[in-house]
């Protein structure tokens, strides 16, 4: 069925595209941008391009409907995700391990932190004529990594930030906590830089390795608390590549208590660094840890788009998983006396 859908006075501006993200939430925007270039969404009878800008007093015409295109609408997690600070051009989530960040292509049903936004936004718009506004994520965490994660609510602030991210120039800084096995050979209060270029490992998709002719790649590291055999330290990356602090860790000899892919091991069991333990008779033992060991603790971005000597800083607090081995090893492998 077709439908006639004015241009509301607070639209008034706004790309059609955006627009019609509003109006129709179930629909990416790939699937709408589409629909515009075939002519099936006009502005006052003319067809226009979707980044066109909306004018006071247009009428737009959709000969469309959701239900007739193959839908598949996000899902999002059983626990609603949490909010740690929001504005109206902003909003930080802290991502429970184990939800991807976008639907993964072989579980599309699946649970993600984009549908947990979509969620947020239909939550408050309730009863209102399409979304106040559909927030977009700004950046990626490994499905099994804990903690900050920025999403825009405006497209003029996504444009604004994810240029900042490309340029790596120091205006969005980002911080982890990662659990690595070794003692890590820093003083206290010393920083020290990992510094080796990354690339595909050709031989495994979705792998990287250490490689020359691969892209630059810095990360700089702290110590924040020391065990015997083990460390708990603070990574910051200072390029964006992909799985960039697992493979610097593991290449420097240190890699997470638990990496599957770059470390030793897929799981943690308190029985491996506690001598004295003892199996209780008839039950298996749990891990202490089931993921990867690596939680993003911060994130500092410009609070305003057009400000950007303005800054925010958001934090989240280590995960309970993380917390509960640092518990234990604080137990039984205190630092060693040196």
């Amino acid at each position: 069925m077709s439908q006639y859908i004015p241009v509301p006075d607070e639209r008034v501006g706004m790309e059609l595209d955006e627009f019609l993200c509003l109006k129709f939430p179930l629909l990416n925007k790939g699937a709408i941008r589409g629909l515009i270039r075939d002519g099936r969404v006009l502005i006052d009878n003319l067809v226009v391009a979707p980044g066109r800008r909306l004018k006071y007093g247009q009428i737009l015409f959709a000969d469309f409907e959701e239900s007739e295109l193959e839908v598949r609408p996000l899902v999002a997690p059983v626990q609603p995700l949490k909010v740690l600070y929001e504005d109206q051009h902003i909003l930080v989530i802290e991502k429970p391990a184990g939800v991807a960040a976008e639907p993964e292509r072989w579980e599309r049903d699946a649970a993600s932190i984009a549908g947990g936004l979509l969620q947020i936004s239909l939550d408050r718009s309730e009863g209102e004529e399409g979304l106040e506004f559909r927030p977009r994520l700004l950046h990626r965490l490994d499905k099994d990594t804990s903690g900050v994660l920025l999403a825009a609510k405006t497209i003029e602030c996504e444009r604004s930030l994810r240029d900042a991210f490309a340029r790596g120039d120091g205006t969005i800084t980002k911080t982890y906590l990662a659990i690595i096995e070794g003692e890590y050979p820093l003083a206290e209060g010393e920083v020290g830089l990992i510094e080796l270029p990354i690339g595909p490992d050709l031989r495994r998709t979705g792998k990287m390795i250490v490689d020359d002719r691969g892209k630059e790649a810095r990360t700089e590291v702290r110590v924040r608390e020391r065990f015997s055999g083990f460390t708990l330290v603070e990574c910051r990356p200072l390029t964006g590549r992909t799985h960039q602090l697992r493979v610097h860790l593991s290449a420097s000899g240190f890699p997470l208590v638990v990496d599957p892919t770059y470390g030793r091991r897929g799981e943690l069991l308190l029985s491996e660094f506690k001598h004295s333990y003892k199996d209780k008779r008839g039950r298996t033992e749990r891990p202490l840890l089931g993921r990867l060991a690596l939680h993003a603790e911060a994130i500092e971005f410009p609070s305003d788009p057009g400000a950007p000597e303005e800054r925010q800083r958001v934090e989240s607090e280590i995960p309970k998983d993380m917390a509960r081995v640092l518990k234990q090893l604080g137990k039984v492998r205190p630092p060693r006396k040196r």
